[in-house]
């Protein structure tokens, strides 16, 4: 015969698990992102959904989500919020993305470079001069302000 009893982890076993700190998972519940059921004696009692919900939560930190953005997808209530407010985060990852490729292709040139002082090299000023606004000379690359 088969047991209806279900199972129940205790925040440690959890933590342990997940390879955390039990006080994270306090803290996310604080956060109201998890609301494990409780026994006798107020212990947390934490059920097979609340580890997928730590599973989920877990992937979302990994993806750069903050606690407050993961609070509202799990509250969103509805496809159109939870879509909003993944396209925002979508839109502010390709921005760090295109920040972090930048940034990859400065270090590139300055890898290629032979020279003993980078800042002589031609090639890598006008990397940083077309990054930074400046023509090779320094000056701005844009136009100058007229005269009062």
């Amino acid at each position: 015969m088969k047991s209806t009893q279900r199972q129940v982890w205790s925040v440690g076993q959890v933590a342990e698990r997940f390879g955390m700190a039990t006080h994270v998972l306090r803290h996310w519940e604080s956060e109201g992102l998890l609301s494990p059921a409780r026994a006798a004696g107020e212990r947390r009692c934490y059920e097979v959904a609340d580890l997928h919900r730590v599973a989920v939560i877990l992937r979302a930190k990994e993806a750069g989500l903050g606690l407050a953005d993961i609070r509202n997808l799990l509250h969103a209530g509805g496809a159109a919020t939870r879509a909003a407010i993944l396209r925002e985060h979508r839109a502010n990852l390709a921005r760090r993305v295109a920040a972090l490729q930048e940034a990859l292709a400065l270090i590139e040139c300055a890898l290629d470079c032979e020279h003993e002082d980078l800042v002589t090299c031609s090639h890598f000023l006008a990397h940083v001069a077309q990054r930074s606004g400046l023509d090779m000379d320094g000056a701005a690359a844009v136009a100058a302000p007229r005269p009062v």
